[in-house]
């Protein structure tokens, strides 16, 4: 079985991306060395499920704000959905959907970060 084990996080400014993430999440990103700009980022303890990844450079145009999703699109658990509604425009990033409850798994939200990327975010139940 084919289970993910890292992502990548397409940026423009790979310094403003790292800045939202580590601001709205807490995650810590570590620059790497080779022949692009890659950062390590570590989502969270090694007791907890879940995976880490990075954050590089984007290769190509900007996302467009009508473009429908074209990738994969992680969710984030978070403590408070309430919080995080309120985080992330204070970062810089945007909500794109509202809030809705989702009977026997939590509270589920969705939003662009700086670089126009779509994530979610859930307050599990």
């Amino acid at each position: 079985m084919g289970r993910v084990v890292h992502f990548e996080i397409h940026a423009a400014d790979p310094d403003r991306a790292v800045k939202f993430y580590e601001g709205v999440f807490g995650w810590k990103a570590e620059k790497v060395g080779g022949p692009v700009d890659y950062w390590l980022v570590t989502t969270g303890g090694e007791d907890r499920p879940g995976i880490n990844g990075a954050i590089l450079r984007r290769m190509g145009s900007e996302p467009s704000s009508d473009q429908a999703v074209n990738s994969f699109v992680d969710t984030i658990e978070v403590d408070s959905i309430e919080e995080t509604e309120r985080r992330v425009p204070d970062a810089g990033g945007e909500q794109v959907l509202p809030r809705q409850e989702i009977p026997d798994v939590g509270k589920l939200a969705y939003f662009k970060d700086t670089e126009g990327n779509v994530f979610g975010a859930l307050e599990p139940t």
